[in-house]
């Protein structure tokens, strides 16, 4: 199993690929950031590492089709890949802060997210693409300059529908947050509806979102691993009732605004959620602690590798140098 990072998508250019440099040298797979709403544009944001590395792959996470036209999403991440030489990837999802800020409603995500990796995936140098989809419609889309290797392309699919249509349509997927015994289940149901699509099951890419916070101070880690909770795919009854009860995410889910406080606010305190809960939340959501931890952590990344993932993404936060080194010394080599 690969070992990919995640970078703060409002990093300067610069810092992603000093950063992403760093990475390479340490034999890890891939560089992403979040497609966000007030970040800096990820495929503008990656050229400055496209042009000075040599195989570390690279792009943004969950980009929606509802905000930008498929084929305008098609031009910038093959823009990306010719820069980095075919080394550029992409994961389409159905959602995201972006349409809230926005104000858009996500109709027919399964199908949005399917058109536009089709899209995607038959743009050719070669030919004039005519795409006549329920959703979204190009005619005569080519663009000749795109000679590099075809980007992967990745479907952000956690559900049953939309862990089918990856299965059918993508490269591979990316979960999110997503505990081992229930990314071997979503696994399998790709792979199941790629087999009866007349696909191989070889080749397909998965992934897995998770947040690293690991430093030399046990309590910052904690703190830092509470604050973000909100965006730890909290609010789903089904995957938190693997490790609480019902009673327990009743509470979770009466405190949403709570929680989304703590992030926007940068702090770890959540009001009226007992400390049981987020101690919880924080060791089966989370990779957080001392960085004595480490042994435990890549334990916890091993059940993944055995559920059958071909590799894990790992959000950084606080001195992402600091963590890059560290899991490239000890994460990848006891991993690949």
């Amino acid at each position: 199993m690969q070992i990919d990072v995640i970078l703060d998508a409002r990093a300067a250019p610069d810092e992603i690929a000093e950063l992403g440099k760093l990475a390479e040298r340490y034999g890890i797979r891939a560089v992403w950031t979040s497609s966000l709403i007030d970040a800096r544009d990820p495929y503008v944001n990656f050229s400055a590492l496209a042009r000075s590395s040599g195989s570390i792959r690279m792009g943004p996470i969950a980009v929606n089709p509802f905000d930008t036209h498929p084929g305008r999403i098609t031009t910038s991440l093959l823009s990306l890949n010719e820069v980095a030489k075919g080394r550029a990837s992409i994961v389409i999802g159905g959602g995201g802060e972006a349409l809230q800020a926005l104000g858009i409603e996500p109709k027919r995500r399964v199908r949005a997210v399917a058109e536009c990796i089709e899209i995607i995936k038959s743009a050719s140098p070669d030919k004039n693409l005519s795409y006549h989809g329920e959703i979204f419609q190009i005619e005569g889309y080519r663009p000749g300059w795109a000679q590099a290797e075809p980007p992967l392309v990745y479907a952000g699919a956690s559900m049953n529908l939309m862990l089918k249509m990856a299965g059918r349509v993508a490269d591979g997927m990316m979960m999110s947050d997503m505990p081992p015994p229930l990314a071997e289940e979503a696994l399998k149901t790709a792979l199941d509806s790629r087999i009866a699509a007349g696909r191989s099951k070889q080749g397909f890419r998965a992934n897995n979102f998770l947040a690293w916070h690991l430093y030399e101070d046990e309590d910052k880690a904690r703190r830092e691993a509470r604050q973000w909770l909100a965006l730890r795919g909290l609010f789903r009854r089904w995957v938190m009732t693997t490790f609480l009860s019902d009673a327990d995410y009743d509470i979770i889910e009466a405190h949403e605004a709570e929680f989304y406080r703590a992030t926007a606010e940068r702090t770890h305190v959540i009001e009226g959620v007992p400390d049981r809960i987020l101690d919880a939340l924080v060791d089966h959501l989370t990779l957080a602690g001392h960085i004595n931890d480490i042994d435990a952590k890549i334990a916890h990344l091993q059940e993944y590798k055995n559920a059958g993932l071909t590799e894990v993404a790992l959000r950084l936060y606080d001195d992402p140098a600091a963590s890059i080194r560290l899991i490239g010394e000890q994460v990848v080599p006891a991993l690949q």
